[in-house]
């Protein structure tokens, strides 16, 4: 929603935050993890997923 430009006050009211700082740590941290993930993914690629069976 943050990256579709809903401002940080209306996201933390939708999800029932007092304030905005555990919303913006929230985003922050989703945001770090989806990159890091990414990055994975181009370094490693999708060859090298582990196939369970």
């Amino acid at each position: 929603m943050s990256d579709q430009g809903v401002p940080i006050e209306s996201i933390a009211d939708l999800v029932g935050h007092a304030g905005t700082s555990v919303t913006e740590a929230v985003y922050r941290h989703s945001s770090v993890l989806a990159k890091g993930a990414q990055t994975m993914n181009t370094i490693f690629g999708e060859s090298r997923r582990v196939e369970s069976g």
